[in-house]
């Protein structure tokens, strides 16, 4: 194992989260990468047909590729800001390919190397298309922080391959190796698709998706004001999830064009069910995005926000930040920013110095809507 950690220790020395959130206390690898890893070397999955799946910034797939040495090598990340800080941690000559969750991604794969995701639905989804396009012989090694793991994962597994086998934990990180996948495995039920009646909306959810199917508290308060906003040309639902807001603004104001976009794969395909779902998707179009980078300046009359608190596991303010920068860049000047957020988080100030003028609109025991109207350009 001397030589692979030897590598492992170089490579991760020079990882990078950019254009991620970076910080001190933020990280571009952990252990449990180096443990999927070596774990899958001495295995002796070396020289197989290798998917990466859950890769948050190139640890995986680049620690793969150079301790591994696999016959190919692919790699699926939801988020676009893991795919990009991949390719820029990768450098020009790096031999991997980054496709959907799927075929492409799976047909052939005799190793699958999985970061265990936050939820048991996205699990869910993934194990279900190992378990579909993957080598009948293949193996998955499936690593994650032991305080993140639960035993609902094993049961997850186990619907979908025929021996799930738990390895000893080390540096507070698990592997589990799931190995046959079943023949008599359940299908694929996503994107799942549900009525939401206090809505009177269907909204569709893939497993990655923030809130499955449901409407989180959050939304919910912020639609409460709906009423109140203005008839935009151009309305951008931000960090869009499953689409709700999206649809539901595109309802009330049909002359409105609407982009509902996101970091994440799953969300917009998501959004693009959920408006496809409730009869919308000649007016909702879907951006698979890093906080609007490639809408241009100006371009939009309203954004609607409900921004993340978490980067990651850890709990942390930067990435509502972000996205409180990139709604001043795309509004135009008089532009509203209507945001709901956590009461505890220090966006009030942000979003005067970013933006413009703000005012409380509502608040209650957990969140607080603002509304801010972007100040003319200088």
């Amino acid at each position: 194992m001397d030589q692979p950690a030897h590598i492992i220790d170089d490579l991760f020395a020079g990882l990078r989260r950019r254009p991620d959130v970076e910080a001190a206390n933020l990280h571009a690898w952990d252990a449990t990468d180096r443990l999927l890893l070596e774990t899958a070397a001495a295995e002796g999955r070396a020289g197989t047909r290798i998917a990466v799946v859950g890769d948050r910034y190139g640890a995986l797939t680049l620690g793969a590729g150079a301790v591994l040495e696999p016959e190919d090598l692919r790699v699926h990340q939801d988020l676009v800001t893991g795919e990009r800080a991949l390719r820029l941690n990768a450098g020009p000559g790096a031999r991997f390919e980054q496709v959907p969750l799927g075929a492409d991604l799976l047909a052939g794969a005799g190793t699958v190397l999985l970061q265990l995701p936050k939820t048991l639905a996205e699990l869910e989804e993934i194990a279900a298309a190992v378990a579909l396009h993957a080598d009948r012989d293949a193996v998955v090694l499936a690593g994650g922080r032991v305080k993140h793991m639960s035993l609902g994962m094993n049961r997850v597994l186990e619907q979908y391959f025929t021996t799930v086998q738990p390895q000893l934990a080390r540096q507070k990180s698990r592997v589990i190796l799931a190995s046959w996948p079943r023949s008599d495995a359940p299908a694929t039920k996503f994107p799942v698709l549900e009525h939401l009646a206090e809505l009177d909306l269907a909204v569709a959810a893939h497993g990655a998706v923030f809130a499955g199917p449901k409407l989180d508290i959050g939304t919910r308060f912020l639609l409460d004001f709906l009423p109140t906003m203005p008839a935009a040309a151009h309305a951008v639902d931000l960090g869009c999830g499953t689409g709700i807001l999206a649809a539901m603004y595109a309802r009330r104001f049909p002359g409105a064009v609407v982009t509902a976009s996101d970091q994440s794969a799953a969300a917009v395909a998501s959004a693009l069910a959920t408006a496809r779902a409730n009869n919308l998707a000649d007016r909702i179009s879907v951006l698979q995005d890093d906080a609007l980078s490639t809408l241009p300046a100006g371009s939009a009359d309203l954004v609607l926000l409900n921004p993340p608190f978490h980067v990651g596991a850890g709990i942390h303010a930067g990435a509502g930040l972000k996205l409180i920068s990139a709604a001043a860049r795309v509004l135009a000047p008089g532009g509203e920013l209507w945001t709901v957020y956590n009461r505890h988080l220090p966006y009030l100030p942000a979003l005067e110095r970013e933006v413009g003028a703000t005012d409380v609109r509502g608040q209650n025991p957990k969140f607080l809507v603002a509304r801010t109207v972007r100040r003319a350009l200088r």
